[in-house]
């Protein structure tokens, strides 16, 4: 009996009678999934954390025993994360087999040899016997967790059985399952190189992965909500939604659960506003909640900061595309190409990145004794960037020999620098992209929008060059978000030469009158 009132999830697979759900299925990208049982073929499906690929598991899993032609087991091999020896982590496996198969109330097959390198492939075998007549489907989940002999040795078992695949003899359709695409765990597995022709598991008939939600899907989520409760959601809520978490299905479930629960209580039938969800994104980043935790915990990654470094300061990179750091980030989510550019996945994943990146710097800078707010409220962006420049002059050589970011050194600390005065009084909206050399800031404060761009002047730039073509920018992005709003070009000069200049000549500071664009130079 489905609950009176059910909620979004975002904690594990979710279950329709308890959650507010969509049809996974719905989201699959390249599975044909009536071939896999009917044509007995083994497959792949790909996609980052939180993105529905469990539920869509489970759900087919019933479909498939509801419809009492075959048997489908989902069986999730996480408990062999950082076991490296097939002689550990085989009889693990065998034992996620016989718990999933309890779970699910089927026969469990017997182990009969205590060779690791058989093992997994013996006990499909008697298992499909034990399910006879009818054919055997198994759904292996996190299998991205297997780690070098470990992966090999599991594909090669069921790569072994595949040729005799069929009803009492193996299964007749696997589904390997985690956030990378099969062809990555091979190339991990060889320490790097590539799979070729004989590589352990070249029986795949499909590599499928999750979309993100669309637009529509976000609205149709929450109409599950209004025809339950009554409660209503704006439509500039709905598009702030998506906005912010590009359909990523843990995000706006995140979103829509604190909103309904926590911004206004349970009960509530009021109508969920902009600003509820506004409110939602900030708790949300604030609370760390696992995923996004996660998230950060990821950049202490060296391969990953060098993405994040090559995106956050927008200098162009030519083999960022086709780096393995690149693969990796957007297998894991952290990024996406939009219109054939890299960027954030998401500006939710860009504000906890930028501010974990600066956490410590925060920490590490004075609280302002200086008047950075104007009588009315409202942010004086001169005072604040005028300090910056004299912290800059003061601390930028030492700080930067500390910092695991070089070439993104100077945005961080700018960062770091605004959050430190903006925390809990304002908001800051951020952009970057690889191959645009610019990053771009809105400071929302006392309900005034001020913009900042941040440029770099490299040893291969002239900074007239720089400084016009940031004009050009700051002029565009500010067009596109407030058109009446100040502006500041912030720019660093990092050539050698202007390392050599006294720092009376370094500071500088001009206002553009004909762009009504202040100038900072650091």
């Amino acid at each position: 009996m489905m609950r009176s009132r059910r909620f979004f999830n975002t904690t594990g697979p979710c279950d329709p009678e308890y959650h507010y759900m969509l049809p996974p299925e719905d989201r699959l990208v390249g599975a044909q999934l009536h071939r896999y049982i009917k044509d007995r073929l083994y497959w792949v499906l790909h996609a980052p954390r939180q993105t529905g690929k469990t539920t869509f598991l489970k759900s087919w899993m019933n479909e498939i025993n509801a419809g009492g032609e075959a048997v489908s087991c989902y069986v999730s091999v996480e408990r062999c994360q950082e076991i490296t020896e097939p002689e550990r982590a085989m009889p693990a496996i065998y034992n996620a087999v016989m718990e999933y198969a309890q779970w699910a109330e089927l026969p469990v097959p017997e182990i009969t040899t205590a060779d690791a390198n058989s093992m997994l492939s013996n006990v499909l075998i008697r298992w499909s016997e034990l399910l006879a007549p009818k054919p055997l489907i198994i759904l292996f989940d996190e299998v991205d967790v297997l780690q070098g002999e470990v992966m090999i040795s599991f594909l090669r078992q069921l790569r072994g059985g595949f040729v005799s695949r069929g009803v009492g003899k193996f299964p007749v359709s696997i589904a390997l399952v985690g956030m990378r695409d099969l062809k990555d765990y091979i190339t991990a597995a060889k320490g790097g190189k590539a799979p070729n022709p004989g590589s352990p598991f070249n029986v795949k008939a499909d590599s499928a992965s999750l979309s993100n939600f669309k637009k529509e899907d976000i609205a149709k989520l929450f109409s599950q909500r209004t025809k339950e409760t009554g409660q209503q959601i704006t439509p500039e809520a709905l598009e702030y939604v998506y906005e912010q978490s590009n359909g990523q299905p843990w995000i706006v479930n995140s979103l829509f659960l604190r909103a309904t629960m926590r911004i206004l209580d349970e009960e509530s039938t009021e109508t969920v506003t902009i600003a509820h969800v506004r409110e939602a994104q900030e708790q949300m980043i604030l609370a760390r909640e696992t995923h996004l935790d996660a998230l950060a915990y990821r950049l202490e990654d060296p391969q990953i900061r060098l993405v994040m470094e090559s995106l956050m300061t927008g200098e162009p990179n030519p083999t960022l595309g086709e780096s393995e750091q690149f693969r990796i980030c957007l297998d894991l989510g952290l990024v996406s190409i939009e219109g054939g550019t890299p960027q954030i996945a998401n500006p939710v994943y860009r504000e906890v990145i930028a501010r974990q990146m600066t956490f410590s710097t925060q920490l590490a800078i004075p609280k302002p004794a200086w008047q950075w707010q104007k009588p009315d409220g409202t942010l004086d962006m001169d005072r604040l960037l005028q300090e910056f420049q004299k912290f800059w002059r003061r601390h930028s050589e030492v700080w930067e020999q500390k910092s695991n970011y070089t070439e993104a050194f100077p945005h961080l600390l700018l960062m770091a620098f605004l959050q430190r005065v903006t925390n809990g009084g304002g908001h800051i909206d951020r952009e970057y992209a690889a191959g645009r050399g610019r990053m771009d800031l809105a400071v929302e404060f006392g309900g005034q929008c001020y913009i900042i761009e941040v440029k770099v002047v490299y040893y291969y730039d002239s900074p007239d060059m720089v400084r016009e073509e940031g004009l050009e920018q700051i002029t565009e992005y500010r067009d596109k978000i407030n058109a009446s709003a100040q502006a500041w070009l912030v720019i660093f000069d990092r050539r050698p030469k202007a390392k050599e200049l006294p720092w009376d000549e370094r500071i500088r500071w001009e206002t553009d009158e004909a762009n009504r664009v202040t100038i900072v130079g650091c």
